[in-house]
């Protein structure tokens, strides 16, 4: 790929149909994400990477996509991007083994967020096991979460990065990273990024918990 190396504009955190509560098909995904000026898009789905394998095959010249998955542990949610393989555990410290395993990186989404129960709230302990902190995170309700969020990682000394949580076309691009390198994961392991992002429409992560209820209700 002849991806241009300055101030390319990655999006770490997307979701597709294959997530529950998503319903963007990952070929447009792709398409939205080079519209609306991204290098790359990382797509990670609850609990699986089928939509990241899958919006692969629509990767191009001008957009990179990046394997992803949001898994569900006992302890929060954890992001591992790079990924190659499904994560099967649950388990906290198994699951960062397992994303580790396959040289990928382990990523703590939107932490600290008190309105979303499913959310990590990592303590000092848990740094030395975590490569990066999302320290914006478009769909936060209150931005104080995402302030906690960014001195956490200052306070222990771990690097960060942004993601719109799009689970809509419209929220594509919304928040992410600007990368002046063609080493992504490099440049995501050294933190050597800058955030960017706006706020999402509380109308967003409305619409999706009422989707979301709306298919459990279905396929009952």
């Amino acid at each position: 790929m002849n991806i241009k190396i300055s101030n390319m504009k990655y999006d770490f955190h997307t979701h597709s149909k294959y997530s529950a509560d998503g319903y963007v098909e990952p070929k447009t995904m792709v398409k939205i994400a080079a519209k609306v000026g991204l290098s790359g898009i990382a797509v990670t789905d609850h609990n699986t990477i089928k939509g990241g394998l899958t919006a692969k095959n629509y990767e191009n010249n001008k957009i990179q996509v990046i394997v992803g998955s949001e898994i569900s542990t006992d302890k929060g949610e954890i992001i591992g991007i790079f990924l190659t393989e499904e994560i099967k555990s649950v388990h906290y410290i198994e699951v960062i083994e397992e994303i580790k395993a396959q040289n990928g990186v382990v990523i703590v989404p939107h932490p600290f967020d008190e309105i979303r129960t499913t959310s990590l709230h990592p303590t000092h302990y848990d740094a030395s096991s975590i490569d990066s902190v999302e320290v914006f995170n478009s769909r936060c309700v209150r931005q104080v979460y995402n302030d906690v969020a960014k001195y956490y990682a200052e306070k222990n000394n771990l690097n960060i990065i942004a993601g719109s949580d799009a689970h809509f076309e419209n929220e594509i691009g919304n928040a992410g990273v600007k990368i002046d390198s063609n080493n992504i994961r490099e440049a995501v392991l050294s933190g050597d990024v800058t955030v960017f992002g706006k706020r999402s429409n509380i109308i967003n992560p409305i619409t999706t918990k009422l989707l979301k209820i709306w298919r459990g209700q279905k396929s009952k």
